[in-house]
Order: C-alpha cells, then structure tokens, then sequence
C-alpha cells in the first residue's frame, strides 16, 4: 500500500496546530516545515509525532512548499495549511483514491471556509478547489502568491460536498484579516511592478470596483448577507491598497486627474452598479434601494 504524508508549513501556529495534526493521525507520515517559530508549534508537532524540518522564512508560503515535500518519504503528498482540517469522511476518501486508482496522479480538494464564524457559501469562497493531494513528483508549486500548482498526469475533482471539503479555520476576526492583507498586498504590488506594471490613477476606482462586482454579484456575495457584503468589501480594499503600493514602488509618480475623466469613469462604475441590482434578482431588496440612490447620485 503506498504511504502518505501531510505537510504542513509553520510559523507560529501554536494556537491552530494541535487541532490539525489531531485530524491527520491517519497518515503514514505528517512533516512539518517550520519557519522558525517563537511560540511552541515545534513542541507541538513533535508531541504528536511529526517530522520537524526548518526552512528560512519568506513572505508567503508557496516559496517553501517545494522544499518541504522533497523532504517527505510517502509515495503520495497532502498539504495542508497549519489553520486546516480533515475530516474523516475526506481522510477516507484520500485513502479510497490511494487504493484504488492507481491512473490519478492529483487531486483537487474543496474547501470549506469558516470566516467570521460563518461557512461562506458564495463570492468564490465555495468550493474553492484547491490541488493538495497527488503523488510525489507530479505538483509543483511556482513563486508567486496564490497561484495554482503545476501540474503533470491525470486529475480528478472531489464532489463539492461538505464531507470530502478541507474545513479551513480561515479569518476569525477584522485585525487578522487586515494583518494578512497587509503582508499579502506588499507581495502582490511586488509582483505587478516585477512583471511592468505601470500605475494609473484609474486603477483606484477601477480595480476594487471590479472586485466587489465580482464577488457580490456575479459570485453572489449577497446570499450570504451581511458577512458576504462584509467580505466582498474587504476583498475590494485589499484591491485598493495593492495598486497604493504598486504607486508607491514607483516612487509616488504624479499624474494629472481631470474632473471631466473622473466624471466620466464615475458615471460608467454607477452603470455597471445599477446593471447588476437589475439583473440579480434582489428586489425587493433593501439594497436596491442603495442602488437607487447610487444611480441618482451619478448618472
């Protein structure tokens, strides 16, 4: 029977490890890939039998996940972020998978994201495939923040039910949300001025607006009420704050507004507004009446 290890990165995640690694005393072999830690997260990861290795921190995770899975001895590899779960019926699953397809090479795993103390169902926090189980030597992950691995041989998709989801203890309060979007929009604006970016004022309306659109509408946000209005917002600030930081890469670069562009650029983002109050079937709806007023405001 082929072996499978957990990998698992850390940096002080004391608070959230004991509950992850409780959830993978099934596998042959859990590693942990601890950034230097100051809390007891190593403690923590040896009381329960894992293999402690140590990698130099790094600004996000996936410029360490390469490392840790070559140090892993299963034939098959599931990774796991340090504030994750899995529930047995997923655990079972996994091994089912291991038994009895020996064609699948990689797995993409749904995700079941608590934030807030609410499982987000909508505004792309459902399913949210993510690959993170597949045999060694067939996933690898790129530089860059949040992107998807790549991938070699055959993959199959889980069924987005709640039985075979990664249960992800994600943001619980507004301060980690805005510590985390603090860390992760400096490595995004790095990576937009990297590849030739170039600033422009519209990208401040332009950008988040197109987020929140996004996610609210089009991902249907709203049906998760107020934490999806809550997140759909935050989502479009972390927008805002990377093209902030991309302007302030480029040393503050001044550049010319005219009132009659800002005019103009405003009235299209309150018609695109107004398009979807119209076609999401909200009403009634007490935020057709804020669209309402948007629309007064700027057509």
């Amino acid at each position: 029977m082929p072996k499978i290890s957990v990998v698992i990165n850390t940096l002080n995640e004391a608070k959230n490890l004991e509950q992850t690694l409780s959830s993978t005393k099934w596998a042959d072999e859990i590693l942990i890939c601890d950034m230097h830690s100051e809390d007891n997260s190593v403690e923590i990861a040896k009381k329960f039998g894992a293999k402690v290795i140590y990698h130099k921190r790094v600004s996000h995770v996936e410029l360490a996940r390469n490392y840790a899975v070559s140090k892993t001895s299963g034939d098959w590899i599931l990774i796991l972020d340090p504030d994750e779960e899995v529930p047995d019926s997923l655990a079972n699953r996994l091994q089912e998978i291991v038994a009895k397809m020996e064609q699948v090479n990689f797995v993409e795993i749904p995700r079941k994201n608590l934030i807030f103390g609410k499982w987000m169902r909508a505004s792309m926090w459902w399913p949210d495939y993510n690959i993170r189980f597949f045999k060694k030597g067939t996933v690898r992950w790129g530089e860059k923040i949040h992107l998807d691995p790549q991938t070699n041989g055959v993959g199959i998709k889980l069924d987005p039910k709640e039985d075979y989801a990664i249960v992800h203890h994600h943001y619980s309060s507004v301060s980690q949300f805005l510590d985390r979007l603090n860390r992760y929009t400096s490595v995004q604006a790095n990576e937009l001025h990297a590849d030739g970016i170039k600033f422009q004022w519209n990208d401040l309306i332009t950008k988040p607006l197109s987020e929140f659109l996004s996610r609210f509408f089009a991902h249907k946000g709203f049906e998760d009420g107020l934490h999806g209005l809550a997140l759909s917002l935050l989502q479009a600030f972390s927008f805002l704050i990377v093209y902030l930081k991309l302007w302030e890469l480029q040393k503050f670069t001044d550049q010319n507004i005219k009132l009659v562009e800002m005019k103009s650029l405003v009235q299209k983002s309150g018609k695109e507004i107004g398009y979807w109050f119209k076609y999401s079937n909200l009403s009634p709806n007490p935020f057709k009446r804020f669209a309402q007023k948007v629309r007064n405001k700027v057509v």
